[in-house]
């Protein structure tokens, strides 16, 4: 994917603050759970945001929170839209995040490493 210019990735980054602040302060939806606004791609037109978030929970709870956060889409771009001065107030879609699980994936896998990698003691060497 290309890299965003320095004016979309401004617009993205301020857009990830204002939808945090949301999720936290202002969205009663019983269907979002524990989220984490990870990062946010704009369009090189601003006119459209991919929002991508972690969910805290198992599949059930992140298909819940993703419904619950497009459903709302349009509650939080009109939120959006009147706190930030834009030519264009861009569409949001919400997309499931899975670096940090992945991230936990490969830490938990150097671990298992390094326990194997590490030599027995003299006292584990048997003589027969």
């Amino acid at each position: 994917m290309r890299s965003q210019g320095r004016r979309p990735a401004r617009v993205g980054e301020i857009i990830r603050m204002e939808v945090s602040q949301l999720l936290v302060c202002e969205l009663k939806d019983p269907r979002i759970g524990l989220t984490t606004v990870t990062d946010v791609k704009m369009s090189p037109d601003l006119k459209q945001a991919r929002v991508y978030v972690s969910v805290w929970g198992g599949i059930e709870e992140r298909q819940k929170t993703l419904e619950g956060l497009n459903n709302a889409a349009s509650h939080i771009r009109h939120t959006i839209g009147s706190r930030l001065r834009l030519r264009n107030t861009p569409q949001l879609s919400f997309c499931y995040d899975s670096s940090i699980e992945y991230g936990a994936k490969i830490e938990e896998l150097i671990q298992k490493s390094k326990q194997l990698s590490q030599p027995m003691d003299d006292d584990n060497w048997s003589t027969s």
